[in-house]
């Protein structure tokens, strides 16, 4: 059995192009083994989805008709970020994921033919349990993937429905990037064994540094401050979306190309700033505190504080995109001067100086292409690929990041090789589909 098992997980590793499973992943998957309520606490970027997954397909029964397993999770773009990592796997199992603003109409049609596996947020699952799109009767396993955070966001009465509508039999499965002193009523167990990865702070090879500025002068201080950064990969923290779009502002006034992302925006919006900014077409984003976790985005190597939070706990997850997985990385304070560092930052952190003249770095090596196809067109990857390279004449180097959407897709393709190869590709069908390919609006 156990050999069988390690030979599947072995075509998992190739098929997601990773050598091997890390400690974290390696305890938390035999230790799910046999545990039947388990809570894994493990910093942002350390391959908690991985660790959670492996055990959930073991439990899978490609035979058994009905849902097997629910995977929660507080944001919609953790739960598509979650599907993909479990598409790339290819086990035979189907799986479908459920979040606010997508159609509701699609997600019935998707839950009629029962998938094994639905990876949801709390409001939308709710919503499925009480409209009856499915029967929660026959789930063996219930992940709750990053669980502080949907309490944190007050979805306590949705989870609540959810718990109501299964047996309480089913495995639990916890994760979280912080710890839980308190575990609320709706769950059916109390107290689950813990496999705990957290470091202390000390651990990090996080350096922090303080950049002092006038009031009337911080948006422009921290536009030189990132233009200094030449296109390394930058993630700028408000606490605000008003401050995230008046630094935007900014930023396009001065042609910096750029993303945003915070709470307010549409949802194909989030998705496609999100997408260039993985992809390498924005090699900065801006943002609130929706990308401080749980989002699979690059290793990062500078991250950047305008407006720093009140609580300790949140500019611990903002900090954890950087210096993350043994990785070493640079953190920024933006300090006015009519504002003070919080009681939870060292007074004597280091101040950097930035100079009086802008110096804006070259444009980004990638641009995104968008694609008027996707995986509801029966369009892979390679369908693509084969496109771009055969018709458009790029090689495999040209070509970068990939996202299939149901209806749309997107490409990373070099800078200098777009133009000519939109030119080459204008008339030509996708998969026997004339589809519109052009640079991501």
């Amino acid at each position: 059995m156990q050999q069988n098992l390690n030979v599947t997980h072995a075509g998992f590793l190739k098929n997601l192009s990773i050598a091997q499973f890390n400690e974290m992943q390696l305890t938390f998957i035999e230790k799910a083994a046999s545990t039947h309520n388990l809570t894994l606490l493990a910093p942002t970027g350390s391959g908690k989805t991985l660790a959670f997954l492996i055990p959930l397909v073991n439990k899978l029964n490609p035979d058994t008709a009905g849902v097997q397993s629910l995977i929660i999770t507080p944001s919609r773009e953790l739960a598509l970020q979650i599907e993909q990592v479990f598409r790339a796997m290819k086990t035979s199992c189907k799986v479908s994921v459920c979040y606010g603003g997508h159609s509701m109409k699609i997600e019935q049609n998707s839950l009629s033919e029962a998938p094994a596996v639905i990876i949801a947020t709390p409001g939308r699952l709710s919503e499925h349990i009480f409209k009856k799109s499915f029967d929660p009767r026959a789930v063996k396993m219930v992940v709750l993937d990053e669980f502080d955070k949907s309490l944190q966001l007050g979805f306590h009465e949705q989870l609540t429905i959810i718990f109501k509508a299964l047996t309480g039999k089913q495995q639990h499965i916890l994760t979280s990037a912080t710890r839980l002193d308190v575990w609320p009523d709706f769950l059916p167990f109390k107290n689950p064994e813990t496999i705990n990865f957290l470091k202390d702070n000390a651990d990090s090879k996080l350096t922090l540094k303080v950049v002092h500025t006038k009031s009337a002068e911080k948006v422009e201080t921290l536009l030189k401050l990132v233009a200094g950064f030449n296109q390394e990969v930058c993630l700028v923290f408000c606490n605000h979306r008003e401050a995230v779009e008046r630094i935007s502002a900014l930023f396009t006034k001065n042609k910096f190309e750029h993303g945003i992302l915070h709470g307010a925006m549409e949802q194909i919006d989030r998705e496609k700033n999100l997408i260039r900014f993985r992809g390498g077409a924005h090699n900065v984003l801006i943002a609130t505190d929706l990308a401080a976790r749980g989002l699979d985005i690059p290793e990062i190597k500078h991250v950047t504080h305008y407006q720093l939070p009140p609580q300790e706990e949140a500019f611990i997850h903002r900090n954890g995109r950087t210096a993350r997985m043994h990785a070493e990385g640079q953190a920024y304070l933006v300090l006015a001067d009519d504002e003070t560092l919080p009681q939870y930052i060292d007074k004597t952190v280091t101040e950097l100086k930035i100079g009086s003249k802008l110096q804006l770095p070259p444009p980004p090596h990638f641009v995104c292409l968008y694609i008027s196809a996707g995986k509801k067109d029966k369009i892979s990857k390679g369908d693509i690929v084969g496109l771009l390279t055969k018709k458009g004449g790029l090689t495999s180097e040209d070509i970068g990041l990939i996202t299939t959407l149901d209806f749309a897709s997107y490409v990373s393709v070099k800078r200098e090789r777009v133009t000519k190869m939109l030119s080459n590709i204008k008339n030509e069908k996708l998969k026997k589909l004339k589809v519109k390919i052009e640079v991501a609006s």
